[in-house]
This record gives C-alpha cells, structure tokens and sequence, in this order.
C-alpha cells in the first residue's frame, strides 16, 4: 500500500459507509482492483471505519450526549450484533472477507430485495408510530444489521429496509442507523485492533491516520447530501446501482 492508495481507500469508505451499497464490499473490490491481497488490508478496511464514526459523532455528538433515552435503544440494537460478531468472528474473518463471490452475489441479492421492498412499500398502508423508536424494535433492528457480517450485504441496507418494515419513516430509521454505526464500528474496529496490534509496522500506521483522515472528510459530506436525497427520493436507485455492480463483478469472475 502507498498514500495514495490509503487516500482513495479511505475516500470509498466514507462515500459507501451510509449509503445502502456496502462499504465493505466496495472495499474489498477496491483491493481486487489494486491488487492488494495483504492481511494488512483486511485490517486497515475495518480501522479506517473508525474515520466514518468520528464523522457521525460530530454531526450528531450533542444528541448522542444528552438524549440517555437514545442511547439505551442504541445499545439494544447493538448487543444482537455484537453477540453474533464475536461468535462468528473467525469464520468472517477468514472466509468472508475478501470473497469476491460472496461480495457479488450478496450485492446481486441485497439490490433485488431493495427494489421490489420499495415497489410494495408505496403501495402499502402502514402504520404510523410516534416520533421515538421504541426498544422492541430496536432489537429487531439490531437483528437485521448483523445480516450485514456477510460482505456485500450493507449494514446500512440492512437496517434502513429493517426499519421500513417496522413501519419507521425514512429519517427515523437513516438517523438511527447512523447512530447504531458508531457502537458497531467501534466495536468491530477495536476488536480487530486488539487482536492484530502486534502485526501492525510503522509505516502501515501512517496509512491507517491517512485513511482515517479521508474516511472521515468523506463521510460528513455524505451523511449531509444523504439526509437532503431522503427528503424527496426512496432507495431503488441504491438498488439497481447494486445490480450493476453485481453483474459487472460477475462477469469480471467468470
């Protein structure tokens, strides 16, 4: 890796990490396409998350501070998750990540469903809640971002199209799944910080800062753009770019 691979790294994860698109398969993609196999990489894709987090936490800081309400259903939607992760961490780790054909096929799949979710979702009646999540579904919220552990699939997709379905309206459930990010990613991060520190040099320091610093320009300037996109449009654009992707990747592997 060199500085200019870091900065386009962490330009990528900042623009996919809250869109329904999936980072981590964007990611991954990008490394096939520079040619970078390193298990340096599977690292340096989950730290520079951290980037994205920090731009969530300064949008939102004051909210996430003060609303304690807030914050205990953020943690009940985190803890499905982070049940799941630690139990499969290893198999995610070694089989998973970097499995061109799960990223494509999970893309190919998470578009489909995003498409024909919003064809029905205009079309139905739904029920109308108050302004607050409640811790129900939370939980069931929580449970649909761990379908995200499988790349390609989006945390963000996962839990936008969970929220839906609950029956939340589209700023409820952007805004909570930019909130649930910040546990989630700094767990994962943190986890794979701890169990890798010792491999990490020097130089691959100086990376993950560079990347960090894109990530996180990048995801503020999206976070924005994306609260502004919601107000008018629903999410099958998301899908069929998904579809795309997919079949372009497809092709690229057979």
């Amino acid at each position: 890796m060199n500085i200019i691979q870091s900065v386009i790294y962490g330009i990528v994860e900042g623009l996919t990490e809250f869109l329904p698109i999936s980072s981590t398969g964007h990611l991954i993609i990008v490394s096939k396409i520079l040619g970078d196999s390193s298990e340096f990489i599977k690292n340096f894709e989950i730290v520079i998350q951290l980037g994205a987090i920090l731009a969530v936490v300064v949008i939102y800081g004051k909210r996430l501070l003060t609303d304690f309400d807030l914050f205990k259903k953020i943690i009940t939607a985190f803890i499905p998750t982070a049940i799941l992760g630690l139990i499969f961490y290893k198999i995610i780790k070694q089989y998973l990540l970097g499995n061109i054909w799960v990223v494509a096929l999970a893309m190919l799949i998470g578009g489909v469903i995003i498409i024909l979710f919003e064809k029905g979702y205009k079309n139905k009646a739904r029920p109308i809640f108050g302004d607050k999540i409640t811790y129900k579904q939370a939980g069931l919220i929580g449970l649909a971002q761990s379908l995200a552990m499988i790349p390609g699939v989006s945390r963000s997709a996962a839990t936008i199209i969970g929220g839906l379905a609950l029956g939340l309206n589209r700023k409820q459930i952007v805004e909570f799944s930019f909130w649930l990010a910040v546990p989630t990613m700094a767990a994962a991060s943190g986890l794979d910080l701890f169990k890798n520190y010792q491999s990490l040099a020097g130089d691959q320091m100086t990376y993950l800062v560079i990347g960090f610093v894109a990530a996180f320009v990048t995801a503020f300037a999206t976070i924005k753009v994306f609260l502004k996109f919601i107000q008018k449009n629903d999410f099958i654009v998301f899908g069929v770019y998904r579809i795309i992707v997919s079949l372009i990747l497809l092709g690229w592997i057979l």
